[in-house]
């Protein structure tokens, strides 16, 4: 997608992986042949592989350069990391995604925020790499802010995600908590989206009367703004998810700012329009 400009700040997307990933009732159990029939029209090349039936997801970082700051916003899967449930993910040694945003001419030393819009384990593993065998900060400058709600919750639950993405930031004494509406300037601030997990978060960026906002995983995938109702299997409250789902729509089909997106298919951006009485996903350049 090149750089995209929102004012005097530049957004890039470093892509880690992309292409077919899981049945539609894998991530939505409503999204059945039946009731994806009527969308395949659209759906169908773009965001569902049509020779295997999958939906197409993007898991990348959002690299933001402010006019102060230099921000990657999630971190994908990273390397060596342990992920039993899903083969592809666990223990992989693919670091493209590094020489990726070297390319774009950052260096991990020269990152100043990570945001995370949430703690499962395909948007942090990046927060960590394994250095003579233990976890370490692969920011080492940075400060990592995570919602408190979401921290909290990991910790409690102290599963591997926790122990090799998290943990180890907060032992390093570069993680910040902090409250779902937190605002680092005025520039980037957070808007409180809760139901994918306790503390979800998207983020905003505004600069010279320009909007963006980044959703994080309050949707995986284009056809959840047809049906803003089908929440994800992965949705710690299936209600809340879809009530927040549809009001961050609204709002969106109401101010037209450019969504950007944790998981939709390349550009991984657009706008929210209105489609008789639900929505539609208009990626940017069409």
């Amino acid at each position: 997608m090149g750089t995209l400009s929102i004012g005097a700040i530049l957004v890039r997307r470093i892509v880690e992986l992309e292409g077919p990933f899981l049945d539609p009732t894998e991530i939505c159990a409503e999204a059945t042949p039946e009731n994806l029939a009527p969308h395949m029209d659209w759906l169908s090349p773009r965001a569902l592989c049509p020779d295997t039936g999958k939906l197409i997801f993007s898991f990348h970082s959002w690299l933001v350069q402010s006019t102060r700051h230099t921000i990657l916003i999630d971190t994908c899967v990273g390397c060596d990391k342990t992920v039993e449930w899903h083969a592809p993910w666990h223990q992989r040694q693919d670091r493209a995604w590094l020489s990726r945003l070297a390319m774009e001419g950052v260096q991990p030393e020269q990152v100043d925020y990570v945001f995370c819009t949430h703690l499962h384990l395909d948007h942090t593993g990046w927060n960590t790499r394994l250095l003579d065998g233990r976890w370490v900060p692969t920011f080492p400058n940075a400060k990592y802010i995570m919602a408190r709600d979401d921290y909290e919750d990991s910790q409690i639950n102290d599963n591997l995600v926790y122990r090799e993405n998290i943990l180890p930031v907060m032992e390093a004494g570069q993680g910040v908590l902090v409250d779902t509406d937190f605002q680092l300037d005025d520039e980037i601030w957070l808007e409180s989206t809760p139901g994918h997990t306790k503390g979800h978060v998207a983020v905003h960026l505004a600069s010279q009367g320009h909007h963006a906002v980044l959703c994080g995983d309050l949707m995986h995938t284009p056809v959840q703004c047809a049906h803003p109702e089908w929440s994800a299997v992965f949705d710690w409250d299936l209600e809340m998810a879809r009530t927040t789902r549809r009001r961050f729509l609204e709002n969106r089909c109401a101010d037209g700012q450019l969504v950007l997106t944790a998981h939709f298919p390349t550009p991984s951006l657009g706008y929210i329009e209105a489609k008789d009485d639900t929505f539609r996903f208009r990626y940017r350049g069409e």
